[in-house]
């Protein structure tokens, strides 16, 4: 996953913080700290909390919702570390372990002593506040806003329309290999979120004994995989908390949907009509492929390639682009080709819509 430029903004700053205290440092303790040994030192701290913040972009803190929060954070922890007056302690130590002046010597080099122990103290705060600080920056910059919600759940940031909300998958949806394409294409509008107890339900699919259920949960682990993979379709899996797995699966869907304030994106019709009923806003995918089929009407004209034979000797069968069947009268001679037809009458049955249809003769 590539870097946000913001972080990497972040990133830079925070090295030119700690190479700036660095000439600080060297200026102030000249005699004993040369200038290269300091900005080596500087640049050796900031690399060091770099590498702990890279090491955290795959565990994005969920409590952190913006910048300005985790920045918050960071020099509130800061400024709890400052009340043990750890840079004190440090520069007493300084105090103490210098070369006492003995009484011929001027005041200056007390003076100057504990000038060098009050830059200790400064160089000890600031770095704690600068560290501290980016850190809690950094990891605010990865996570998204609807992250907020999963650590304080009452506390929401407004959103644009039912677009930008969340959009909480169960079993059913994600073994549909049709969400990956929907959410690439954009329809869906939102992060996707995986509940942990789908995800488990998945795997003890996929390791079933049943060839059919171990088929199911590996297409199930296998879009997932996808998904997560595919910069351009955020998914995430939800940590169901303490919800008792003595609770009806139904129930847990909807009660993770309406703490997210999210949409239930499903194939289960039951579980649709439960969650509309407890105003969850439902999201299905044979609705929208319904949705999606054309709508024929009787007298309508179209172009239709010819395939194969008919259940009579004269008739003809194409295929519309969703896998409706039209049935064509008098072409049995003309299989192979592509002819304009006119519709006669539909037929609803149990394996979908029929078509019958004639030639065109005009």
């Amino acid at each position: 996953m590539n870097t946000p430029a913001s972080v990497t903004v972040a990133r830079l700053t925070y090295i030119l913080i700690c190479e700036l205290l660095a000439v600080a440092v060297s200026l102030t303790f000249s005699d004993a700290l040369p200038l290269w040994l300091a900005l080596v030192g500087g640049l050796t701290i900031a690399g060091f909390f770099i590498l702990i913040e890279s090491t955290l972009k795959g565990f994005t803190l969920r409590g952190f919702s913006t910048a300005t929060f985790g920045l918050g954070v960071g020099l509130f922890c800061a400024w709890l570390i400052t009340r043990v007056d750890i840079a004190e302690l440090v520069a007493n130590m300084v105090r103490e372990n210098a070369p006492q002046p003995t009484d011929d010597e001027s005041i200056e080099r007390r003076l100057i002593m504990n000038e060098r122990a009050e830059a200790v103290r400064l160089a000890i705060n600031v770095s704690l506040y600068a560290s501290l600080g980016f850190l809690g920056a950094a990891i605010a910059l990865r996570s998204n806003r609807d992250d907020f919600a999963f650590i304080i759940p009452f506390v929401r940031f407004r959103q644009e329309g039912s677009q930008g909300r969340p959009v909480v998958l169960d079993a059913d949806a994600v073994m549909d290999s049709r969400v990956i394409n929907i959410a690439k294409a954009g329809f869906l509008g939102g992060r996707l979120i995986v509940p942990s107890f789908v995800f488990q339900e998945l795997q003890s699919l996929a390791s079933s004994s049943n060839l059919a259920q171990r088929t199911r949960g590996q297409r199930g682990v296998d879009v997932m995989e996808k998904m997560r993979s595919d910069a351009s379709t955020q998914m995430a899996i939800h940590e169901a908390g303490k919800m008792s797995e003595d609770t009806p699966y139904h129930t847990r869907m909807i009660d993770i949907a309406r703490l997210l304030d999210g949409r239930l994106l499903t194939n289960d019709e039951t579980l649709a009509k439960i969650a509309r009923l407890q105003g969850v806003m439902v999201l299905n995918l044979h609705e929208l492929t319904d949705a999606l089929k054309p709508s024929i009407v009787v007298g309508e004209k179209m172009r239709l390639a010819l395939v194969r034979p008919g259940k009579e000797d004269h008739q003809a069968v194409g295929y519309l682009s969703d896998g409706t069947m039209i049935v064509v009268n008098q072409a049995a001679e003309l299989i192979g080709s592509s002819q304009t037809v006119h519709v006669i009458s539909t037929l609803q049955t149990s394996n979908g819509l029929m078509v019958f249809a004639e030639l065109d003769q005009n």
